[in-house]
């Protein structure tokens, strides 16, 4: 059964520092980086599409973020981004892809490990050969919120079900159709960590670009990562 949303607490999440980590190929989007007003945007796009035909699918469905949750300046694809392109063929633990969640961790190990297990999950779906793998990079940023939180609760063991996400995707539905703001929840892959689910971009802030990583892939699982930013490579245990 899934839980009712009422009966969930809300946590007011005040992180400094939380950390997300993407893939490196998806380049900054010029709309959402511009300092111009989330407002103009309709405008903006109208005028640039006569010359850019294939602007739409750099920038997503942008209907899908209302405009007043909309952000804009330096680092603001990588807070719109995840909520413009979604897609239910890439589904997550609270979406079953209809719309987008930005999930970060409390910490740097607890994003690595939860982007290294999806990875590796990807690598052997599609039986790639051992090897150094595709480049991603740290994002750190800041989360205000008011999240309902499944922490200590023990009637959320099936919400964060290591492989099967159906009830946690039930619960995702309900809690963005009455305009939650998201979830706070244990890491299922980092033990202490703690992760946020986050239902609308304006919701973080101050995002930045941290380290470059690369994983390597063993032919079994992601054994290694690369800190190309120090030079360092590390050993995933």
């Amino acid at each position: 059964m899934v839980i009712d949303p009422a009966s969930l607490p809300v946590a007011e999440i005040e992180w400094r520092g939380a950390v997300r980590i993407i893939r490196s190929i998806f380049p900054p989007i010029d709309l959402f980086e511009d300092i111009a007003d989330p407002a103009d945007w309709p405008l903006l796009i109208a005028a640039e599409q006569k010359t850019n035909p294939r602007l739409m699918e750099t920038i997503g469905n942008l209907d899908l973020v209302p405009p007043g949750r909309r952000v804009s300046g330096p680092g603001a694809s990588w807070l719109m981004a995840p909520f413009t392109h979604v897609s239910r063929d890439r589904p997550s633990r609270f979406s079953d892809g209809g719309f987008g969640v930005l999930y970060a961790g409390n910490r740097f190990e607890v994003a690595l490990l939860e982007t290294v297990h999806h990875h590796g999950r990807f690598m052997e779906a599609t039986a790639q050969p051992p090897g150094w793998t595709s480049q991603f990079r740290e994002i750190v940023l800041d989360i205000d919120a008011g999240l309902h939180d499944l922490r200590g609760l023990s009637e959320a063991a099936p919400l964060l079900d290591p492989v099967d996400y159906a009830q946690s995707q039930q619960l995702g539905e309900r809690l963005h159709d009455v305009g939650a703001d998201g979830v706070i929840y244990p890491s299922v892959r980092c033990p202490g960590g703690e992760c946020a689910g986050l239902f609308h971009p304006d919701l973080a802030s101050h995002p930045v670009q941290g380290r470059h990583l690369d994983y390597h892939w063993n032919g079994e699982r992601v054994d290694l990562y690369r800190d190309r930013t120090a030079g360092e490579v590390y050993r995933i245990v």
